[in-house]
């Protein structure tokens, strides 16, 4: 990773964001998914591979008084979570643990009740890692696969909390399937074309439910961002599922 970050913005500038000059960098997924997440004031929320702190930075910057932990396995991108925390004056509701999801999260943390979670979207017997060392733990599994990944998530949850997750498209049903089989099988699901991704909510449930949201179009035919897609990206607007 550069030692000397970029600083770029989130949510037409409400969101003042650190990052690597090279390797991976954040993308809408980020936001998107910060905004599908349904918390309100008081709530404790979970990012796991929290990378830069972008989730929770949004998140921060749309709800007042909830609180973000992010867990990130690389310490570059987690100190640099840390400073943008504190840049954006939001040190006392965020904190940045350097953790592997292969391992138990720290008993300390108890539980939440949200889990927002963006894990690497390629398995590791399929991809073609980039050669940047850090772009590639953050796109490729590693020592947690999805499924390790999805488990961990669950764990952290209240029985009445919601994990709200962004990924490829076509590994929907790989994780319906974990979700299922982890007794959070009530999911609601919500595509993104044209990007082939997909944003899923799920529940505590003894029996598999699958609900289909309205999509939400990011792009127009023409160019440009929808209007609601813009509403969410740069003005704060929750995801509404």
């Amino acid at each position: 990773m550069e030692t000397v970050p970029t600083e770029n913005a989130l949510l037409g500038g409400r969101v003042r964001l650190l990052q690597p000059s090279r390797g991976y960098r954040v993308a809408v997924d980020a936001v998107l998914l910060a905004a599908a997440v349904e918390a309100a004031p008081g709530d404790r929320v979970l990012d796991l591979g929290a990378g830069v702190g972008a989730v929770g930075l949004c998140l921060a910057a749309r709800v007042p008084g909830c609180t973000i932990v992010g867990i990130e396995l690389q310490a570059g991108l987690a100190e640099l979570a840390v400073r943008n925390a504190a840049l954006n004056g939001a040190e006392s509701r965020m904190r940045t643990i350097v953790h592997d999801l292969a391992r138990p999260l720290p008993a300390e943390l108890a539980t939440f009740d949200h889990v927002a979670t963006n894990p690497p979207y390629l398995a590791a017997a399929v991809a073609d890692p980039s050669p940047d060392p850090s772009k590639a733990l953050a796109t490729v599994e590693s020592s947690a696969d999805l499924a390790r990944w999805l488990t961990v998530a669950v764990s952290a949850l209240k029985p009445t909390g919601t994990l709200t997750v962004i990924h490829r498209s076509d590994r929907l049903e790989e994780i319906v399937g974990h979700l299922v089989r982890l007794g959070w099988g009530d999911v609601t699901v919500k595509l993104l074309p044209p990007a082939a991704r997909v944003l899923l909510r799920a529940r505590q449930a003894d029996a598999a439910v699958r609900r289909l949201s309205p999509p939400l179009v990011l792009h127009r035919p023409e160019g440009g961002y929808t209007e609601e897609a813009e509403a969410i990206l740069r003005h704060a607007t929750p995801l509404a599922f």
